[in-house]
């Protein structure tokens, strides 16, 4: 008997062994959910990330993956070749695919995560996908398109227990966390107003369709590409950069710039939703008479004023000004006359009641004002940083997953960006509000948008007092495309 235990504990062994063997020969393709369930740590301790969108940022975002040395990028996907051109190259042993349907129908056993690096009309509905196949994500800003997709991101988070990041890297930078600990340490006062600005866009807007269709190039998929949008026949130039003026795909430069620009008074400030919004937006003319008339695409140029209720870091509400299209705040008169604001064309402004500090863009090189202050600064630092500050923003997520949900902490998880771009796309509404044309009782035509404050109702998603901007809460989705299972 005791021999017969003995052969079979060491056939035990042997097998055991061999099996250790065979996985760890495999772990470049075994994903981690597979080896071991839910919450597993792999002995190879490594994120398998599949990447929806791997061209441009794309391409960048999952190089990044790749360099913490904690990530194996498995699989690409891509609607044009010529995009996903680079990635290809660079990763070799990863699998092809051009539709993310596909992909994630054949291949969600075989990743953990997923990178979703695609026009922001899409964000959505592949981010979500992923979430409720269980699956990490990491996607670029905005986090959606519309408020009701951001709304839905944020709770889908909690409810599927995935991690999540937001690829506004500059809530990783140090400049942050910098300047929490002088607002916490009363350096400023109790903050009341804040400005924010950018030189964007720096693509078309407040421009016509173009009416001169062209080929589709061979390397594309159109129809993929449009996803969620309604159907309209390709032409040149709006692949791959300049869609982020036109409504039915981008959010503007708001979408682009506004989640670099306004992570600070979110984190400094702990805002959450705005409660009212009022825009006022640059116009355009089609010739020396005639003002243009173009709501499908954005506006060259806007001023939008968000006010915020009092948070646990503020004595009042807080009025959040956003400015694009070159338009800046006026100058403090801290600030001597050749020293620069912000960083030029863009930066963030706080103002206190006892003092101001100010930051560039990704909210680098925070500055107290007047600038001779900073010399002399003595705050102990009481926040963590991130290593490697914005490069550290992936190596960060990529880690987070590999610990599982609710393990690590993230500079701009879904419960923060998801507020975050909500107010952001709160602002489009007014924006877009300014644009929507009546006629009224004398046949005049009239813009009622351009001189309301839209009053919201946070918990039913929906402005209370012009209802004709509501339609851009909720897109409808093109026939065939749905948000979620």
């Amino acid at each position: 008997m005791e021999k017969g235990k003995q052969e079979a504990e060491s056939q035990s062994r042997r097998n055991f062994i061999k099996a250790g063997a065979i996985a760890t020969a495999a772990f470049m393709i075994v994903p981690r959910h597979v080896l071991g369930g839910k919450g597993f740590l792999a002995p190879s301790d490594r994120l398998l990330v599949a990447g929806v969108g791997v061209g441009g940022k794309g391409q960048s975002d999952i190089a990044a993956f790749a360099a913490s040395g904690k990530a194996d990028i498995a699989f690409l996907c891509d609607v044009d070749d010529r995009r996903a051109a680079k990635s290809v190259k660079d990763f070799p042993k990863a699998k092809y695919y051009r539709d993310w349907r596909e992909m994630y129908e054949k291949e969600h056993k075989n990743f953990d995560a997923v990178s979703v690096s695609t026009p922001d009309h899409n964000h959505a509905i592949q981010t979500l996908a992923a979430m409720q196949l269980g699956k990490h994500v990491y996607v670029q800003k905005p986090l959606t398109h519309d408020i009701y997709e951001a709304r839905a991101l944020t709770e889908a988070a909690k409810k599927y227990k995935v991690v999540t990041q937001m690829g506004n890297q500059g809530a990783s930078n140090d400049g942050p966390r910098q300047m929490k600990e002088w607002y916490d340490a009363g350096l400023i006062g109790d903050v009341h107003t804040v400005y924010a600005w950018t030189d964007r866009p720096v693509w078309p807007q407040g421009i016509a369709w173009s009416t001169n269709k062209a080929e589709v190039p061979k390397e594309l998929d159109w129809d993929l590409w449009l996803g969620t949008a309604p159907y309209k026949d390709y032409v040149n130039k709006l692949v791959p950069f300049n869609w982020r003026g036109w409504w039915d795909y981008g959010t503007g430069a708001l979408g682009d710039m506004g989640c670099h620009l306004l992570e600070a008074p979110f984190s400094v400030l702990n805002l959450k939703y705005a409660t009212e919004v009022q825009a006022s937006v640059g116009s355009v003319y089609v010739d020396e008479f005639q003002r243009g008339y173009f709501p499908e695409s954005c506006p060259p140029s806007s001023h939008v004023t968000l006010k915020f209720p009092k948070t646990n870091k503020t004595k009042g509400d807080v009025t959040v000004h956003w400015m694009d299209g070159g338009i800046q705040p006026e100058r403090p008169e801290e600030l001597q006359a050749n020293e620069t604001f912000g960083d030029g064309g863009n930066g963030t402004l706080f103002i206190g009641t006892k003092g101001k500090m100010m930051a560039s863009t990704y909210s680098a090189n925070p500055r107290l004002l007047p600038l001779s202050k900073n010399a002399n600064i003595k705050v102990a630092q009481k926040f963590a940083r991130v290593p490697n500050q914005a490069n550290g923003h992936y190596a960060q997520w990529v880690e987070a997953a590999i610990a599982g949900y609710g393990k690590n902490e993230l500079s701009s998880p879904f419960e923060i960006a998801g507020p975050l771009t909500e107010a952001l796309l709160m602002a489009n509404l007014a924006i877009r509000g300014a644009d929507i044309q009546k006629k009224n009782a004398d046949g005049k035509t009239i813009y009622p948008g351009r001189y309301t404050k839209l009053l919201w109702d946070n918990n039913q998603m929906k402005v209370t007092n012009f209802d004709d901007v509501n339609q851009f809460v909720k897109r409808e989705y093109r026939k065939g495309w749905t948000l979620g299972a």
